[in-house]
């Protein structure tokens, strides 16, 4: 499958993570919750304005802004 963002996902959708285009704090404390290269993500749901969405990742529930989440890319599965 192609890869996309994790901003993409849609609620109920699944993805591998492939690589993050993030830097700095940001980066490594998303890497300290255990979003790493090959980690399984999905989608929960979507806040009623759209920003931010709610992931699910090795069992904890994270949300994550757009300009986030639209760094993070993933296959979908």
């Amino acid at each position: 499958m192609d890869d996309l963002t994790l901003l993409a996902l849609r609620p109920g959708e699944q993805g591998r993570i492939c690589a993050m285009e993030l830097g700095g704090g940001m980066r490594r404390r998303l890497r300290d919750m255990g979003m790493i290269e090959g980690a399984l993500v999905s989608c929960l749901g979507v806040s009623p304005g759209g920003d931010p969405k709610a992931y699910l990742l090795r069992g904890t529930a994270l949300a994550l802004r757009a300009s986030d989440s639209g760094r993070i890319r993933v296959k979908l599965l």
